[in-house]
């Protein structure tokens, strides 16, 4: 049995799940997000919690639960807390600035960098390198701040490049004469 889709995901005050058939919907202070629940997976709601269960033991529907669980407890989080995502630009002239709903960044090339913000994300950007990705949807949020991190990833000898503000890099050597 998998032992993450056995919890139940708590629902926090001021947070509303609603089932209708296969589609769950959560809506909150921050927004209302909604999923499609797999087949054999079944969701009830009842003293302020979602309890998932699966209606075959199969090794591919057990992992489905645990998967389903997680999704919806994140759902949960995204309308209440949201998501954010700091970023740091590392580098000589590297910086950032919102132009409406692009993010431009000048990290080296030749030209800058033009990113599009999805539907659901925004950016904030501070101080020139620091650039802060938000919203309620943990999978958009991820995609587009990893879709950024990309542009110029961070390089191993001088550690120029896009990085997560958390995030450490190993640094190597360089030649030796």
């Amino acid at each position: 049995m998998s032992r993450i889709g056995k919890a139940p995901v708590a629902i926090p005050q001021g947070v509303e799940v609603a089932l209708n058939g296969r589609k769950i919907r959560v809506k909150g202070p921050k927004g209302e997000l909604s999923w499609d629940l797999p087949h054999d997976i079944t969701a009830s709601v009842a003293d302020n919690q979602v309890a998932l269960t699966v209606a075959q033991e199969q090794k591919r529907y057990r992992a489905m639960w645990g998967t389903s669980r997680a999704l919806i407890a994140n759902m949960v989080t995204g309308v209440t807390e949201g998501y954010n995502i700091p970023l740091k630009l590392i580098g000589v002239g590297y910086r950032a600035n919102m132009q409406g709903n692009k993010l431009v960044l000048n990290v080296g090339y030749s030209h800058p960098v033009e990113m599009e913000l999805p539907a659901g994300v925004s950016a904030v950007v501070t101080e020139n390198t620091d650039v802060a990705i938000s919203g309620i949807d943990k999978q958009k949020v991820g995609e587009f701040a990893a879709n950024v991190r990309r542009v110029r990833p961070p390089e191993p000898f001088k550690g120029k490049g896009i990085r997560y503000a958390n995030e450490y890099i190993a640094m190597k050597e360089g030649k030796k004469k």
